[in-house]
């Protein structure tokens, strides 16, 4: 029990750090100083720096997942599975260095792989059903081409990390995050999708006063 509780204590700890400062600046040196605890004890439970990083995401990524198959459950229709999407990146994202994806890219592939892996399965075929579910309900147009919507909106999702586009300085994630996902529901919805996403909006509005 006490292992298991040491190692979530560093997966933890490391994750707050590398969210914050961004992977490529935060050590395992700082990792075992912000917790009190040696480098050695670290890598009682961590072969080096690689499998702390692909265990964190790996994690966040199951975790994600669990979400969004809990958001579809919850759903009342196809429109508010997205407003329930949005509450949930609005969390995650809020305190979200965007670097971190860069970081990954550059300094460790491996784990970017995860990544896009997730992106391309499980996130495309979530956005996919979502989009049949949509269109079935009448709440999204008719006339749309799925397979090309979901791949963009996939890479609208990536696009609020690109530092280039959307400067930490300038933007805050999730309130980008947040802005193209109703531009995106917008462009879609049907005018009897588009009275309901006003009405989410709405209630939306009072639950973040």
């Amino acid at each position: 029990m006490e292992t298991t509780h040491s190692k979530n204590r560093i997966k933890d700890k490391a994750h707050d750090l590398m969210n914050n400062l961004g992977v490529r600046s935060v050590s395992m040196d700082d990792i075992a100083a912000s917790l009190g605890m040696s480098k050695k004890t670290i890598y009682q439970f961590f072969e080096d720096k690689e499998t702390l990083v692909s265990e964190i995401i790996t994690e966040k990524i199951d975790h994600n997942q669990q979400c969004c198959i809990d958001d579809k459950i919850n759903s009342r229709d196809a429109v508010h599975e997205i407003f329930l999407a949005m509450h949930r990146m609005q969390e995650m994202f809020e305190n979200m260095n965007p670097i971190v994806l860069h970081d990954l890219e550059k300094f460790h592939p491996n784990v970017f792989k995860i990544i896009q892996h997730h992106k391309y399965t499980f996130l495309y075929d979530v956005l996919k059903k979502n989009m049949e579910r949509g269109i079935k309900e009448e709440l999204y147009r008719s006339d749309l081409h799925i397979e090309t919507i979901v791949k963009s909106r996939i890479e609208q999702i990536m696009l609020a990390f690109n530092q280039q586009v959307f400067p930490k300085a300038m933007f805050r994630l999730a309130d980008v995050e947040n802005r193209l996902t109703e531009h995106f529901l917008f462009g879609i919805a049907s005018l009897k999708g588009h009275k309901l996403i006003l009405k989410y909006q709405k209630e939306r509005q009072k639950t973040t006063k």
